[in-house]
């Protein structure tokens, strides 16, 4: 048995080294500049025009038809699921083995990012067909089968497979177990625990997450839409607000810090001292895959989401895409990258050794002192990955039920729910590994589905904007 698990860690350890690698990487980026030139940069020449119609709208009032859900509570539903550990955990990660060099990678994968993001959004949109409910589905296997014809039908099916196995380990183990590991560690600054203690409290935290779980997801798609509606701008603000009480109080380096950034950009070693044994390879790589992992631009899992919008053209929705990673990589994760270099300092860091969020709690704790930076980590990561699972528990019920059809649902909700459980109390190393690989793998059926569908981006973009300019 010991020899089989073995030989599937390495098997998906050199997969995951394909699927994450340097090649996929630049595809990923390729099809974020073709979509780009295609659509002639919206990201950039409608930046405020897409600002003005999704965060200018927020606070109208939401109604929407029957069958889907506002714009905005899609796009809610759709950060619910890219705003999570990785942008905590992932940024302090990211830059303490590939220095502060990562952050200008990530961004540069961001501003791509939009436009990728954007394009399957509209897509989504495009594509998408009422299912036997009457809600709107859609996603990337809605415009691969509708779209390119029946005889992509395999590729369709391919990337819903992967997508529904994707989702119990990257948007529900992997979740619930950071939840109970961040927990732990933060009651332990409190009171001290045992290894028995550490078991109960993740039972219990799993037992609970997954009663959470089990009442919004049933509720379906509106409820989903609802709970992440609250959920995402309560976290974005809480932790926001926290990084940037530790942004001012150290705004005196925070020059030196943007000059790591930019130094350690294309020479590692200029940025820190212990980063003299880090090619610019491992920088590119680190950042640019955090910011594909953190915003998921390219992956076709935020379009399932988004689908659900209630809006009249597609560009319309697509321009929450662009707001959706500007928010996700440009802000949180910016905060985050800035917590981790003001407070721990940028020649203070241990480089080379990924400590997961400890830096960011470090960052934290040098602003706040005592306990309290764990508090504010655990809640907000808790937050995070709480609407993770929820987010992905639709994405999973899309896949499988375009796979199988409306009686499977059920039965993928109680599975899912029974895995929350699971997933609080064992160790993940083999499943984190697995579902990131699957995670990755899923953009490959999306990349090819986006780029042979650019021209009908592209189509939908000019006359959006043409009309638009006639107004």
């Amino acid at each position: 048995m010991e020899s089989f698990i073995t030989w599937i860690e390495t098997a998906n350890e050199w997969l995951n080294g394909i699927v994450w690698g340097a090649p996929a990487m630049l595809l990923i980026l390729g099809a974020g500049l073709l979509l780009s030139v295609l659509t002639r940069f919206p990201q950039f020449t409608h930046f405020v025009h897409a600002l003005k119609n999704t965060i200018g709208r927020a606070f109208q009032k939401n109604t929407a038809a029957q069958g889907s859900i506002s714009p905005f509570k899609a796009m809610c539903t759709a950060l619910a699921a890219s705003i999570g550990t990785g942008n905590i955990a992932g940024v302090s990660g990211a830059i303490a083995i590939g220095g502060p060099g990562a952050v200008f990678w990530m961004w540069l994968s961001a501003l791509l990012g939009m436009c990728t993001k954007y394009s399957e959004v509209t897509l989504a949109i495009r594509y998408r067909e009422r299912n036997a409910k009457g809600d709107w589905v859609g996603g990337p296997m809605y415009y691969i089968k509708n779209g390119l014809g029946r005889r992509w039908t395999w590729l369709a099916r391919l990337f819903a497979l992967l997508g529904g196995l994707a989702c119990f380990g990257i948007g529900n183990m992997t979740q619930v177990n950071t939840i109970a590991s961040t927990v732990n560690a933060a009651v332990a600054r409190f009171v001290p625990t045992d290894a028995a203690d550490q078991r109960l409290i993740s039972l219990v935290v799993g037992v609970i997450c997954a009663v959470i779980v089990a009442v919004v997801l049933l509720g379906g798609m509106t409820r989903i839409a609802d709970v992440c509606a609250l959920l995402v701008p309560a976290m974005a603000v809480l932790y926001i607000g926290a990084a940037l009480a530790v942004i001012v109080i150290h705004a005196a380096a925070l020059s030196a810090a943007f000059a790591a950034i930019f130094r350690g950009a294309f020479n590692p070693a200029a940025a820190a001292g212990g980063l003299a044994g880090v090619s610019i390879r491992t920088v590119i790589q680190k950042g640019v895959g955090r910011g594909i992992f953190s915003n998921e631009a390219g992956l076709g899992s935020a379009p399932m989401a988004h689908a659900a919008a209630d809006v009249n053209h597609p560009v319309q929705q697509g321009l929450y895409g662009i707001f959706e990673v500007f928010m996700d990589t440009i802000v949180v994760c910016t905060v985050t990258a800035l917590v981790v270099l003001l407070g721990n300092g940028v020649d203070t860091i241990s480089y080379g050794v990924d400590t997961g969020a400890q830096l960011t709690i470090n960052g934290f704790h040098s602003t706040f002192g005592g306990p309290l930076p764990a508090l504010i980590v655990a809640v907000c990561l808790s937050m995070f990955a709480l609407s993770t699972i929820l987010s992905w528990g639709l994405y999973g019920v899309r896949c499988w039920e375009f796979l199988a059809g409306p009686r499977v649902t059920r039965i993928f909700l109680a599975l899912f729910v029974v895995f929350v459980v699971i997933g609080s109390s064992i160790k993940l190393s083999l499943a984190w590994a697995i579902a990131d690989t699957l995670n990755g793998l899923m953009a490959i059926p999306n990349l090819i589905a986006l780029m042979l569908l650019s021209p009908v981006v592209a189509k939908l973009t000019r006359e959006y904007f043409s009309s638009h300019r006639k107004l």
